[in-house]
Parts: structure tokens; C-alpha cells; sequence
């Protein structure tokens, strides 16, 4: 009896004698042809006039592809490397002699040729094919242009990165996209089939993916776009699924996308439609896959949550809970679109009404149960003891229950958490038990994480892209406007640290201070560093730590750290090593703001954890020679980079928020710009005043009405209001020059007052701990909120937009009159 590996090798014999036998036949075929050299091309080129000759090549041709079909090793045969240059020569041959009569036979031929050869092997042949197949779209026949669009599909699909940009530039030459767009417009007139249409839009995607500068032609065809409008209607779920995959590519043009939503009454609705459980698997992940294109900027996002954001987020959240049907013969289009969802899910990034519907329809129950296999059999209970959360939440943790998803959850979590209201409870009620877990699951992944990664020689850690999303997510718990949330974080946190905490803190700043020092960082050393740079802010704001960071020079740790941030000593971006954020590479025109906390992640947690530190201590104020002895060598050069910080615009906002907020415990208040400087010369200056603020002691002050009205409206009488009167009724009082007296109340401090008109002019100010006393009291009943909040040491809200300083409503029918004065 034959042994298998016998049967191996005879099989082998068998395939390499029938390959060679069809190969015979092929060269046969090929040599009733001649061969000419091609200077332009440094190749030798088949040709031949006789139209049966042409068709015996293409027949032995399609044999010898056939007999390669399904087995790799044959088809990577020394003997097909040696063949392909004829054979493609031949087939390339008999394409250009545009015969109608086997046009059809060799661009079926084609097909077969890229989808059984590998693609290495066919690489430097790649452009021969684009400019044959090319001019072919346009056929009449639909016979030949649909397997030219398939294998076109096909060759760009697959290009390699040094043949892209030569294969782009004879696409461009050919005209190949305005071809398909003229073909696909002549479906949506009614006069070609199905499988035109699915091909035709298949490729366009491709190349629109492949191409960005050939989307701005396509995206402003407006006859194809409502074409295209009209076709989505159709009930065909190929046609939906081409629709859907075109789409997707023309809305990598963050332009496109933002076109494409403005159709209110369509488009929305449509690809929400799309991501529905009614439809088949294939189209609801276009669709995730189209929304996450469509909603990657704020404003986009709003606008449709604004639109249909109720069947947004249940498309979501059906989406991600999908995962949970595990019969095989969902294959892996569950896992798939549940991924999908995940990703779409991140649009929590951004503040708005759609965190409310999350909340609504049980977002926490959802992340939980992906968290933790069959959590909702466990949760009979409606309370449970903290030891026995503790246990849950540890036992599923242990299960790695969908380990490849948990980056998505754990920012999912953290963005719902520090965009939540002061009050949950409306919309999560009965679920704060669920709402614990997932703190409970976050706390423990967190501390789990802190004890790998403040090891300096740690190299062996497995799961490191999952310690950065849960770090960052437990940090957004702890600032977590919701009273409740940030209050239970810090509870359990400290619970779960009760013996290890302290060990734990020094480690973080031995580990600090360490890497801090370093001349150089592998992406393991700024992942590490940024891990310990979290874990050391949390234990901030844990009071039983403050001494602890004092005595252990924690504010010196932090300070080095942001002199090298600024001085552009390290600089490390989130997407680094959160490859989950990896999504939409080949977008184009993206105008979207910069994130909040801005391109170099560790300057941002560096300031935040300055921040935490003085918030939780207040040092100057309680321990100011320790404070001094630690930051005063250095405090005039660090409080003048921070300077520059907070009055450059090219900082995002949650990094001048952060500064602003440490300058205050420098006597620093403000958001300063150089428009407001300019304003500034003008305060108290007579010239061009229209009004005296009067104190009860008879000192006064000289200020002008536009500038009041826009920035301090509390300051100024109803009557005097711009909105209040007309143009002609001011510009009348100006002309006259009358100025307006405003006696003020005896309470009115003259200091605390011209030190106000100074923020309002120059949007910054400098004062005492003293004199800031007063002026709160002042900024309140002016509700000048963002100055009160700095003087009441406020920590900023996460992704609560930075003030400017903007006079434009002041330039407006009644306004302008005002205007020329300043």
C-alpha cells in the first residue's frame, strides 16, 4: 500500500507531466506566430495577423492557466516564470488588434491570467496591462468591457507600492476614470445589465481609493452623483454593495464627505439604512465602513447625529453585540462587523447629543458584555458587595473574552465618560451596577498594566497595544465631569492599590525619572514612558499619595519631562502605538481640527499631570519653600516657554487649557492673542471713548460700548446695548461725541475693576493671590465664566473648545460705527 507521501510525489508527476503537456501545445500555439523587438520596451513582442492562429493561442493559453488553477506550487513553476513574457506578449497582442470577434475570449483569458498567476510574477507586467485594458472600457460590447473592468480591479487592487504611482499616471492617460463614469451613467439610463454596473463601480472605487487626486472630477460630476442617487433605490443587494464600496472611496475626500451629508433628506438616512440588521452581512459592513469615512470629522458627525441619530447609534450597538453568534455558519462576518461597529463607535470622541442616546439604549451594558462572557446570567442581582464585583470583574477579566476588541471598548468607555453630564442618572437608570463593573474591569486592567510596564527592563509584555487605551481610560474616569463616576474611580482604585500603591508610586517615578533622561527612544521606551506618565497622574489625584510625590520630587519628574517636550527633545503621537486608530490612510482634504489633546501626546499628559499635582496639593500656597527648592532654578524659563504655549495658536486647545491653568499658580490669568494686545492700548484712553465707568469714590474709568458689548455685556446698560437700538440712533451719539456715564455699585473694587477691564481688553491678566480674590468675586457677577473659572483654579474640562478673543459681532449694522474708532 502506497504511503501518503508516495501519493504526494505521484501526484506531483502527474500535474507537472499534464502542466508540460499543455505547455507543449501552448509554445506549439505560440511559434505560429512571430517575434519582433520592441526598442521602447527592451522586449521581444508576439504577433500574428491570423485571426485562427489568435484563437488556437488564446484556447492553449486558457488550458495552461486552467491547469494552475488552485495549486500555488504549480503555478509558481520555473516553467510558467519562463512563459509568462509570450504569453502575456500574445494575449497583449491580440487585445490590440481590437477584433470583436475574440475580444470577448481574450479578456476573459485576462481574467484568468491575474487570478491564477501570482502577483509577484506579474508585478512588471502590471503597466502593459493597464494601457491595453484601459482603452477597452468603452467597448460596446459588454462581453469585453466587463472582464476588462475585472481584471483592471484586480491588477490596481493588488499593485505593489513602486509600480503604483507609473500605473496611476497611465490610468490618468488613458482616461480611464471618465470612461467608467461615462459607463456607469449609461446604466443609470436603463440600457446595460446588472453586472456592468457591479463592475464598472467596483473599479472606479479602486481607483479612487488608490488615486486621491481622481476623486475631485468624480465627486463633482452632478450628473453621475444623481445618478447614483437614483440608483441606490434599487433593491439588488450587488448593486447596493458597489453603491456602498464607491461611496466609501469618494468620501476619503473629506470635502466629498461633507458634500455628501448636506443631502439631508437622502443620503444620511441611506447609509445608516445600510448598517441595519435587515441587510445582508457584506452591505452592513460597507456601510460601518462608509459611516466611519462620512463621520470622521466633528462637524460631519453632528450634523448627521443631528439628522438621525437615534438609528445611528442602534445601527451601532446592534452592530457591536452581533459578535455574540458564534455558529459556524456565520463564518467570520460577525467578527467582522462587529470590529466595524467598534471602530464607528469611537465618533463618542466628540461631545454631543449622541452620547446621550449611547447611555440611552444601554451602551453600558453592551461594553460589559463584551468585556465579560455571559455577564448578563450574573447580573440577577441589582447590588452586589465590592468583594464580589472585585471577583467578577477579575474571573472574566482572566477569559480574554474578545482580547482584540478591548482597545476599541476601553477608549469607547473613556470618551463616554469624560463627555457625560454632571448627572447620569436619567439615562442609566437601573444600570449602576453594569456602570460599576466597568470601572471595577477598567481600575483592575489598569493597575494589572502599571505592575508590567514600571519595570525598566519589561520587554515581554504581550498585550501592550491594550495598556494605553485602558490607562487613558481610567485618567478620563477619574476628570469625568459625572460626580459619581470620578468619585467610585478613585474609590476603587485606591481599594484595589491599598497594599501595592505605595511601592507602585515610587516605582512610576524611579521608571520616570529614568526614561526621561534618556538621549534617544525606541517605540517601546515612548510607549513605556507614556504608560507611566498616566499611571503617575491617576495616583496624583489620590490624596493618601500627595506627600509621597513631595518628598520624591514628583513636580522636578514632570518638569524635565515638559522642558524636553519643548524643546522638541520627544515627541510622541498617539497612533504610534494605538493601532486601532489606524483607519482611512488615503483620506485627502481633510480640514478637521486638530484632536484636543494635540499631535504630541506626552506633552499633553505631562501638563495634565503638572495639573493634577498643584491641584491636589496647591503647593505654593502650602508647602512653598518645598515647592521652591524643587522648580525655582528653573521657574522664570519654564513659566516663559509656557507663555509661549498659551499665546501660540499652533498648540491645540487642551494643551493651552493646561498651561493656562498652571500659570494662574504664577499670578498669570487669561487667554492672551495678539489682536487682544492690540486692543489692550485702548483701554482707559479718552480718545475715541464712548463711556465712564464711575466707582462710588468718584474715580473713573474711560471705555468704549463695542468692545463691552461683546466681551463684558454685564458691564454695559440695556439701554446702550447694540442689539437694543439702532444704527442711526448710535452712530448719532458718536458723531456727537457724548459720553455716557455708568456709576457702579460701592462694592466695586477700584483694583479687582481696572484689572477686569484688562482681561476684557487684552484677554490676560497679572495679579496677586490678594488681588485675585477680589477679582473673582467681580468675574462672577460679570459672568465672565472662562476668567472665573482660572481664578477659581478650575481644572478645564476635556475638549472644552480654548476662548478667543473675537470683536466680530461688533462690526454688524450697529457695530461698525464702533469699529473705526479701535
Amino acid at each position: 500500500m502506497k504511503s501518503g507521501r508516495d501519493k504526494e510525489k505521484e501526484n506531483d508527476r502527474y500535474i507537472s507531466s499534464h502542466m508540460q503537456n499543455l505547455h507543449r501545445r501552448l509554445l506549439h500555439a505560440l511559434n505560429l506566430g512571430t517575434r519582433h523587438f520592441d526598442e521602447k520596451t527592451n522586449r521581444w513582442r508576439w504577433q500574428c495577423a491570423n485571426i485562427e492562429v489568435q484563437k488556437n493561442v488564446l484556447r492553449s493559453i486558457g488550458a495552461f492557466l486552467d491547469s494552475l488553477s488552485g495549486d500555488a506550487r504549480a503555478a509558481r513553476h520555473a516553467v510558467v516564470k519562463e512563459s509568462l513574457p509570450d504569453i502575456l506578449g500574445a494575449l497583449l497582442w491580440i487585445l490590440q488588434c481590437k477584433n470583436e470577434v475574440l475580444l470577448s475570449m481574450a479578456s476573459n483569458v485576462a481574467v484568468k491570467l491575474v487570478s491564477v498567476l501570482p502577483n509577484p510574477l506579474l508585478q512588471s507586467h502590471m503597466l502593459d496591462l493597464v494601457y491595453c485594458l484601459s482603452s477597452l472600457l468603452s467597448s460596446h460590447q459588454v462581453e469585453v468591457a466587463i472582464p476588462c473592468a475585472t481584471t483592471l480591479n484586480f491588477v490596481i487592487s493588488n499593485l505593489s507600492a513602486t509600480n503604483e504611482k507609473d500605473v496611476m499616471e497611465a490610468l490618468k492617460e488613458t482616461e480611464a476614470s471618465l470612461r467608467i463614469v461615462g459607463n456607469i451613467k449609461d446604466f443609470a439610463e436603463g440600457v446595460k445589465k446588472i453586472e456592468y454596473f457591479e463592475e464598472m463601480t467596483l473599479l472606479l472605487s479602486t481607483i479612487l481609493w488608490r488615486w486621491p487626486p481622481s476623486r475631485f472630477s468624480v465627486c463633482n460630476d452632478v450628473i453621475l452623483m444623481k445618478g447614483l442617487a437614483n440608483i441606490h433605490t434599487k433593491t439588488d443587494s450587488s448593486i447596493k454593495l458597489a453603491l456602498l464600496k464607491l461611496y466609501t472611496s469618494i468620501a476619503l475626500c473629506d470635502s466629498a464627505a461633507r458634500r455628501l451629508i448636506e443631502d439631508e433628506e437622502i443620503f444620511p438616512q441611506m447609509f445608516v439604512q445600510a448598517m441595519g440588521k435587515s441587510n445582508p452581512h457584506a452591505i452592513r459592513i460597507e456601510g460601518f465602513r462608509l459611516a466611519q469615512c462620512l463621520l470622521r470629522s466633528q462637524d460631519n458627525c453632528l450634523k448627521v447625529v443631528g439628522l438621525c441619530g437615534d438609528a445611528l447609534v442602534e445601527a451601532i450597538i446592534c452592530g457591536m453585540t452581533e459578535t455574540r453568534l458564534t455558529s459556524k455558519k456565520f463564518g467570520n462576518n460577525h467578527g467582522s462587523l462587529s470590529v466595524e461597529a467598534c471602530q464607528l463607535a469611537l465618533i463618542t470622541r466628540w461631545a454631543g447629543d449622541h452620547h446621550t442616546n449611547f447611555w440611552k439604549q444601554g451602551i453600558d451594558r453592551v461594553l460589559l458584555s463584551l468585556l465579560i462572557e455571559n455577564i448578563e446570567d450574573q447580573l440577577f442581582e441589582p447590588v452586589l458587595a465590592l468583594e464580589k464585583q472585585i471577583y467578577m470583574a477579575k474571573e472574566g477579566l482572566k477569559a480574554n473574552y474578545h482580547l482584540g476588541r478591548r482597545s476599541y471598548l476601553w477608549d469607547i468607555l473613556g470618551w463616554l465618560t469624560i463627555h457625560c453630564g454632571e448627572n447620569l442618572y436619567p439615562y442609566t437608570r437601573g444600570s449602576e451596577l453594569c456602570i460599576k463593573l466597568l470601572i471595577t474591569c477598567a481600575c483592575l486592567s489598569f493597575v494589572d498594566t502599571l505592575e508590567k510596564w514600571c519595570r525598566i527592563c519589561q520587554k515581554d509584555i504581550d498585550d501592550h497595544f491594550q495598556s494605553e487605551p485602558v490607562s487613558r481610560t481610567v485618567l478620563m474616569m477619574i476628570h469625568s465631569p459625572c460626580n459619581s463616576i470620578s468619585s467610585h474611580t478613585k474609590f476603587l482604585l485606591s481599594d484595589v492599590l491599598k497594599v501595592k500603591g505605595m511601592p507602585c508610586l515610587k516605582s512610576l517615578l524611579h521608571t520616570l525619572d529614568y526614561t526621561s533622561s534618556l538621549e534617544s527612544y525606541g517605540s517601546f521606551d515612548k510607549l513605556q514612558l507614556v504608560i507611566n506618565l498616566i499611571g503617575f497622574t491617576c495616583l496624583s489625584s489620590l490624596p493618601q499619595y500627595r506627600r509621597c510625590i513631595i518628598e520624591s520630587k514628583g513636580i522636578k519628574v514632570i518638569v524635565l519631562l515638559l522642558k524636553r517636550c519643548l524643546n522638541n527633545d520627544i515627541h510622541i503621537e498617539r497612533q504610534s502605538f494605538t493601532p486601532h486608530l489606524h483607519t482611512h490612510e488615503r483620506s485627502c482634504c481633510c480640514f478637521d481640527k486638530e484632536d484636543w489633546e494635540g499631535s504630541n501626546i506626552l506633552l499633553f499628559y505631562s501638563l495634565l499631570a503638572l495639573t493634577e499635582i498643584l491641584h491636589q496639593c496647591d503647593l505654593l500656597q502650602e508647602n512653598p519653600q518645598q515647592f521652591s527648592g524643587e522648580v525655582t532654578n528653573i521657574t522664570p524659563q519654564f513659566v516663559s516657554k509656557l507663555q509661549e504655549i498659551y499665546k501660540s495658536n499652533s498648540f491645540s486647545h487642551g494643551v493651552r487649557w493646561y498651561v493656562s491653568y498652571i500659570l494662574t499658580y504664577f499670578g498669570y490669568y487669561g487667554f492672551p492673542t495678539e489682536l487682544a494686545k492690540r486692543i489692550g492700548k485702548s483701554l482707559n484712553k479718552e480718545e475715541y471713548s464712548d463711556m465712564k465707568l464711575v466707582l462710588a469714590n468718584g474715580e473713573s474709568l474711560s471705555v468704549h460700548v463695542a468692545i463691552l458689548a461683546v466681551r463684558c455685556p454685564s458691564l454695559v446698560p440695556p439701554q446702550l446695548l447694540l442689539c437694543r437700538k439702532s444704527s442711526k440712533e448710535i452712530a448719532d451719539e458718536f458723531v456727537r461725541g457724548t459720553v455716557r456715564e455708568v456709576r457702579l455699585s460701592s462694592h466695586v473694587d477700584y483694583e479687582a475693576l481696572v484689572l477686569l477691564l484688562e482681561y476684557v481688553y487684552s484677554g490676560c491678566l497679572h495679579a496677586s493671590e490678594e488681588t485675585a480674590k477680589k477679582l473673582k468675586i467681580l468675574a462672577k457677577r460679570c459672568s465672565l465664566q472662562p476668567l472665573f473659572q482660572m481664578l477659581d483654579r478650575q481644572r478645564p474640562k476635556w475638549g472644552l473648545p480654548f476662548p478667543n478673543f473675537n470683536l466680530t459681532s461688533a462690526f454688524g449694522l450697529a457695530g461698525s460705527c464702533f469699529s473705526y474708532g479701535i
